[in-house]
């Protein structure tokens, strides 16, 4: 009964932002998990292509790299018609492509907040939109399709630094999966969101660069790991997490959820 709980053999899924910092840990734990094919995306070709060739050639199925922008819906409404000239139906779906904006409240530009809230809020749900179809021929109420959104966080929780767009943003994204949610669950296409908390990426350069000054900060006492995005990652994705739907589990060492009023004040 439970010996394929968390396995993903033979499904098709894509990451958004794959090719570096969380996308990437959730993109190699799927190839490791059995996944036939794992596409993954990125604005830049270069680094897209780089860690396509690394992660296939550390696992045994394939990652495939398709760089495009999808900053704007019509780049979203080319990658999704880029997948479905390459596969029939599409068993998960990751909406990790985000950016962040960080600029004093008196000084906050509207350009940094059209940047982050169309990456990190528009793309996710026109991307889920044009890739419905595909989603919608792999589901099947013995084995729904999965959509993962990536939220953060700080969409939970008040963080210090002004980063009011991207905050507002993931706070927009928690609240978004519940909705998608409970319209395609419907069709059996389950959607769900992760917030992490401190793991190193390019975004989170302080994590990155400081991560045992960050630790200090972590009820856990450490950062997150490639493990700990990738076991969230497939547990979502997998049989295990076929009875989640619309929740967003927060992957962040006891910040929000195991903090006392001491803490926050001190």
């Amino acid at each position: 009964m439970f010996e394929d709980l968390f396995s993903l053999k033979g499904r098709i899924a894509l990451v958004t932002g794959g090719s570096r910092g969380i996308g990437k840990m959730i993109a190699a734990g799927f190839l490791s998990a059995g996944a036939a094919r794992v596409y993954i995306t990125a604005r830049k070709a270069g680094p897209c292509e780089a860690t396509a060739k690394e992660l296939t050639a550390a696992y045994r199925s394939e990652c495939i790299a398709l760089p495009i922008d999808i900053s704007m819906v019509a780049g979203c409404e080319l990658l999704a018609r880029e997948v479905i000239k390459r596969e029939p139906k599409l068993d998960i779906l990751v909406n990790n492509a985000g950016a962040a904006w960080g600029a004093d409240f008196d000084e906050f530009p509207e350009s940094g907040w059209d940047k982050v809230m169309n990456l990190n809020v528009k793309s996710p749900f026109f991307l889920t939109k044009a890739l419905a179809k595909q989603l919608g021929a792999a589901a099947s109420a013995e084995q729904p399709a999965k959509v993962i959104n990536i939220a953060s966080i700080d969409g939970i929780f008040v963080n210090p630094t002004e980063t009011y767009s991207y905050a507002a943003s993931k706070a927009a994204v928690i609240h978004l999966t519940r909705r998608m949610a409970a319209k395609l669950i419907k069709e059996h296409i389950n959607v769900t969101a992760i917030a992490p908390g401190a793991f190193k990426s390019d975004m989170n350069r302080a994590a990155r660069d400081h991560a045992d000054e960050v630790a200090k900060r972590v009820p856990a006492q450490r950062i997150g790991t490639a493990e700990d995005m990738a076991g969230i990652a497939i547990y979502l994705a997998s049989r295990a997490g076929d009875y989640v739907v619309g929740n967003t589990i927060a992957v962040d060492g006891g910040v929000v959820y195991a903090t006392t009023g001491s803490e926050i004040a001190g």
